[in-house]
């Protein structure tokens, strides 16, 4: 559920790094700050925090935001693999993941090298990429343990 914000926080403090508007020296209290203020609770040491994973330290920046891109792909190819399967979730539950599999190689796997992404999610899912269809899977999945 908080993915997203990790996403957006870590790319606001890379700007901040790359414009010299945060020194490296600084990187750790900017983070933790900002932890606190997203998410609620405080980082407990540096590898719960900042150095949570490598990107920064081998010198990965300017991508992050395509995770979030990722997830906004998902939630619309879902919403339609639904669409075309009622019982998608269901049989997911039960481990059977054949008419998902399907609609992927049918709808999307197979136009991967053929089209730039945008077109080939817009052509997977009969519309325009949009969030909606991620922000209605959070809310569904986590609306009322969040009591949002």
């Amino acid at each position: 559920m908080q993915y997203n914000l990790h996403i957006l926080m870590r790319f606001d403090l890379e700007r901040a790094l790359i414009s010299g508007a945060l020194e490296v020296d600084d990187l750790e209290d900017a983070w933790n700050a900002r932890f606190l203020r997203d998410f609620g609770f405080a980082v407990d040491k540096p590898s719960n925090g900042v150095l949570q994973d490598v990107h920064w330290s081998v010198g990965l920046f300017g991508y992050f935001p395509t995770y979030s891109l990722g997830n906004i792909y998902a939630g619309g190819l879902f919403e339609a693999m639904q669409g075309a399967h009622p019982n998608l979730e269901n049989d997911l539950a039960r481990g059977d993941t054949s008419a998902a599999l399907g609609w992927l190689r049918e709808n999307l796997q197979q136009y991967g090298g053929l089209y730039e992404p945008q077109a080939v999610i817009e052509r997977a899912t009969g519309q325009t990429i949009s969030e909606k269809p991620l922000l209605a899977y959070l809310n569904r999945k986590f609306g009322a343990f969040y009591d949002v």
